[in-house]
């Protein structure tokens, strides 16, 4: 019988996805595995670098789904996976380096689009989304791309106009009603995260009943 977890955790970029996902294992103390749709994006490395780094990130048409609901299938079914490693310093996928990655009790599939997947989220039991404030998002993102993505201040607000906003106004926020929790101001809301970690643990016992 399986009696694994699977936990997708979305919420609009910089809403504190991560934070969530830091704290159920924290809480939990479960051995959990994370598997980022952010490491799914399509290999562009045909394209020149100016043309890979005009692509629209925040449309479901740049994940490979396919391969990432292959590889959650493996998880589930508890065999090792070789994750793909994505760049955004150069917009493409490695094609020498991957992350290797075991089942585990609770697996948590967390990103911006995996609720505009339906085929991905029929393998999850529980949907989670993050919701926080449109400015609380933005100053997160702009510390975020400045520190690990090599961007500065215009950059990120550029692209914040004319795709994050965009995207996430018709694909993120709409795919809020297919949540079964809601966690409003992501992994700060004490009482949201202990909720959420009672209905695992309930839902674990229901797996080993």
């Amino acid at each position: 019988m399986d009696n694994r977890l699977i936990i997708g955790i979305a919420g609009g970029t910089g809403s504190g996805k991560t934070t969530v996902a830091r704290k159920l294992a924290e809480k939990l103390h479960e051995h959990i595995v994370v598997v980022s749709q952010d490491s799914y994006y399509k290999d562009q490395s045909h394209l020149p670098l100016e043309e890979r780094q005009k692509l629209n990130f925040d449309h479901p048409n740049a994940i490979d789904f396919d391969l990432l609901v292959e590889q959650l299938k493996e998880l589930k079914a508890g065999r090792d996976v070789e994750q793909p490693v994505y760049s955004y310093l150069t917009c493409s996928r490695s094609t020498t380096e991957t992350v290797h990655l075991s089942p585990a009790p609770i697996i948590i599939v967390e990103g911006i689009l995996i609720f505009t997947c339906k085929k991905l989220m029929d393998e999850m039991d529980i949907k989670v989304y993050v919701d926080a404030d449109d400015d609380d998002r933005l100053m997160r993102v702009i510390a975020r791309d400045i520190r690990e993505r090599g961007k500065n201040v215009e950059w990120v607000m550029d692209r914040y106009t004319k795709t994050v906003k965009p995207m996430h106004l018709q694909f993120i926020a709409p795919s809020k009603r297919y949540a079964d929790i809601i966690v409003p101001q992501g992994g700060h809301n004490r009482v949201a995260i202990n909720i959420l970690v009672a209905t695992i643990k309930n839902a674990l016992k229901e797996k080993e009943e």
